[in-house]
């Protein structure tokens, strides 16, 4: 089926010729090269721990090497980075629907996180220096990052509450100290850098009191002094060889020659920086689970087709087809909503389409986790194993109502936006009523 099928109608015009061959390109890709390939991706997994996070499986390389034959590589730069290829998020966002039907197309393509939002920050703010030294290895594909925020035992889906310091010492130099952990392919041994966000401040200003500093991984686990304690399982998954890792940073010292460009962009915009990370990023999310979810109803479907439940295939039974039915409604309710702030992004600004994101946000992984939850109870005792893609699938998922903020978050953020209207409310009626008896005389 042509990907001109697949998306809505009201969004094909904003489609620009050259997204709509790369859209089509990615789809054709991840089906006859990603979703094969992602069985010998978890064969090539060591199961030796003292090999398990040292070795990268060798599927990977051919596949980087095709997509960056075919054009498709770091598609997410939209067009206000000159150093990507510069399509709308709409359009990226109609790529990621596909990539994320399988676990190797978003690697395979340079589009996986957390690079991606590691690479807008240094594309937007980065110094020459860290463009040269961390950002260009990472569009190449040669290295890969991590992005070190969330701490043990603090609410971090609001970054205010950040306690890791930084404090400058008698040399200028920052000495970092704290527990971090979930950070997010930080066992890659590919990994040579960490965006972590510390505080540097302890100032009236509440929004300026946190940076964004830039850290050669190798060097700060070699000083001994930052430990990768451990990766933390999801749902039962160590994510071999990316990991979520547990950081402890025990008086390490930003070397002298590291500073200023130790600081990404400058002292006190680490909460700016962190917003502005955010809010693409979750549109690329949510595009994933997307496609994580018609995954998981073309895997239903087979099924169905090839199950007797009682003298009667499983296809032809009116339950099934309705739940069937019903989960293709809140494919394509989510898919409008996240396309719409997509564009919304596009036409203006993350800041200006927040609402648009929260609802985007809140809504799809909760519908795409109930379809994924579905698939495993078609499958029975099979859903749950690693026989289908399904259990990953829904554990991946399950992560993103807390990944990017949690859905209490985005709620709150919006009623907040909703309740800000309700005097328009008043206004509304009150100029019905003043109508009322100039409509009555005619």
């Amino acid at each position: 089926m042509s990907v001109k099928d697949e998306i809505p109608a009201i969004f094909l015009d904003k489609v620009s010729p050259r997204g709509l061959e790369a859209i089509q390109k990615t789809k054709d890709f991840v089906e006859q090269y990603c979703i094969p390939a992602d069985r010998i991706f978890h064969e090539q997994i060591s199961l030796d721990p003292a090999t398990r996070w040292k070795q990268v499986p060798e599927i990977l390389e051919p596949l980087k090497k095709k997509a960056r034959e075919l054009g498709l590589w770091n598609m997410f730069l939209s067009k206000h980075y000159k150093e990507g290829p510069q399509f709308t998020n709409l359009e990226y966002g109609l790529m990621a629907r596909y990539l994320g039907r399988c676990h190797t197309a978003p690697e395979a393509t340079n589009t996986s996180a957390p690079d991606t939002g590691n690479m807008e920050l240094l594309a937007k703010y980065g110094s020459k220096v860290q463009k040269e030294k961390y950002l260009q290895p990472l569009l190449d594909g040669k290295i890969r990052s991590a992005f070190v925020m969330t701490e043990k035992g603090i609410s971090s889906s609001n970054a205010l509450n950040i306690s890791t310091t930084a404090v400058k010492n008698s040399r200028g130099n920052f000495v970092l100290n704290g527990n971090k952990w979930f950070a997010s392919g930080a066992g890659d041994p590919r990994c040579a850098v960490w965006l972590v966000m510390c505080k540097t401040d302890n100032g009236k200003d509440r929004l300026k009191n946190h940076s964004v500093l830039v850290i050669d991984a190798k060097h700060a686990i070699e000083s001994g002094k930052a430990e990768v304690v451990r990766p933390l399982h999801v749902f039962g998954y160590d994510d071999a060889p990316h990991g979520h890792c547990e950081i402890i940073f025990k008086d390490y010292e930003v070397p002298s020659e590291w500073m200023p460009e130790a600081v990404l962009a400058d002292v006190g915009r680490g909460f700016e920086l962190i917003q502005s990370r955010l809010g693409p990023g979750r549109i690329h999310h949510c595009m994933r689970a997307i496609g994580s979810g018609e995954f998981a109803l073309l895997r239903i479907a087979h099924r169905a087709n090839h199950r007797i439940i009682f003298g009667q295939p499983m296809n032809r039974r009116e339950g099934f087809l309705m739940q069937y039915a019903k989960s293709r409604i809140e494919i394509h309710k989510c898919l409008m909503l996240v396309l719409n702030a997509a564009h919304k992004i596009d036409i203006s600004n993350a800041k200006e389409a927040q609402t648009e994101i929260a609802m985007a946000k809140i809504e799809t992984p909760k519908a795409i986790g109930e379809i994924l939850d579905w698939g495993v109870q078609v499958f029975g005792a099979e859903g749950v194993s690693q026989d289908t893609e399904l259990a990953q699938m829904w554990a991946w998922n399950r992560t993103l109502r807390i990944a990017d903020g949690p859905d209490e978050a985005h709620l709150s953020q919006l009623a907040r936006k909703e309740a800000a209207k309700f005097p328009k409310a008043d206004t509304f009626f009150n100029n019905v009523e003043s109508r009322v008896e100039a409509i009555s005389k005619l």
